[in-house]
């Protein structure tokens, strides 16, 4: 799904600024992903035609929405798309300010998604893990812990609660098999930008 941030911002405005604003964003926001897909997909919050959001803007929008969606165990994963050099920097200043981790990438007119990157910094516990979700494709905490735990010390509990912390930042899918998890990347390897 793509939601078109110029057009949420209302009659396609190119600045997007204000907490007030943000947060009627957010409420539109939520009325957009009222219809839950049946399995996990990106929401793409598109900045495409929106020249400057502000930090308060973006904080009562955008992380809000990504927090409140993910809390909700959503199917959806919401990804900062078609941010200008401008709003990535106003999105990379918040999430460091809140020790926080967003996805951006850029998306063509077919939706298909490229230059995937994420803003923000995961502790390195948090990289590994996601690193190896992505170089697996598909993973869950018992086969981490049997492919990478040498280290007898970094249990299976260890390895379920940082595949949840990413899972809960919208970093990775969170497929349930009855009672197992298991685990996807949003995107594929190659398509990360750094």
């Amino acid at each position: 799904m793509i939601v078109s941030m110029a057009a949420v911002g209302g009659k396609r405005s190119k600045v997007l600024a204000g907490a007030p604003n943000g947060r009627t964003a957010f409420a539109k926001l939520l009325s957009e992903a009222v219809q839950e897909p049946l399995t996990p997909e990106p929401l793409y919050l598109d900045f495409a035609d929106v020249d400057i959001a502000t930090a308060s803007y973006l904080r009562e929008s955008v992380l809000q929405f990504r927090d409140t969606v993910r809390r909700q165990r959503s199917n959806f994963y919401p990804v900062v798309a078609n941010a200008n050099a401008q709003v990535v920097e106003e999105l990379t200043l918040l999430v460091q300010a809140g020790n926080d981790i967003l996805i951006t990438c850029a998306l063509d007119e077919q939706g298909k998604p490229s230059q995937v990157t994420l803003i923000g910094n995961l502790d390195p516990k948090q990289k590994l893990t996601f690193d190896l979700v992505n170089q697996k494709g598909e993973t869950d905490a018992s086969e981490l812990m049997r492919d990478h735990g040498a280290d007898e010390t970094v249990k299976q509990t260890a390895w379920n609660n940082r595949l949840a912390a990413l899972a809960g930042l919208g970093l990775i899918y969170e497929l349930s098999q009855g009672r197992t998890k298991r685990y996807k990347p949003l995107f594929g390897e190659t398509l990360y930008g750094n």
